[in-house]
């Protein structure tokens, strides 16, 4: 559903989510009045980056097997953090990509 923006009589703008064509134009919330804003909704909002990706549990190790990861990725030249738990910590797409061809992985649902 998209999300509709609203400016309050205060000047604060409001974010609310309505099925597509159902946003009312205004609305009062605590006696505040809200009316649609339209120019807030076209303002691109800068979207922060998932990278570092959180922790890779699908492309972790065993615990036991951590140190045996950080080895094998310094073996082939890549500097990937791995947690305690064995899960390897990304910091880009391109390392993603490196770092899974040289375990023999491949991500048939992202990165080819």
């Amino acid at each position: 559903m998209p999300t509709y923006c609203y400016r309050g009589e205060d000047g604060e703008v409001m974010e609310r989510v309505y099925p597509m064509g159902k946003a009312p134009k205004s609305f009062v919330k605590f006696a505040v009045k809200y009316v649609r804003d339209y120019h807030a909704e076209s303002v691109a909002v800068p979207q922060p980056s998932c990278w570092p990706m959180e922790p890779c549990y699908s492309s972790g190790v065993h615990p036991e097997q951590a140190q045996e990861l950080r080895d094998h990725f310094k073996k082939h030249g890549l500097n990937v953090q791995v947690n305690s738990n064995g899960d390897p910590i990304y910091e880009s797409a391109a390392q993603r990509k490196r770092a899974l061809a040289c375990r023999g992985l491949h991500d048939r649902a992202s990165y080819n």
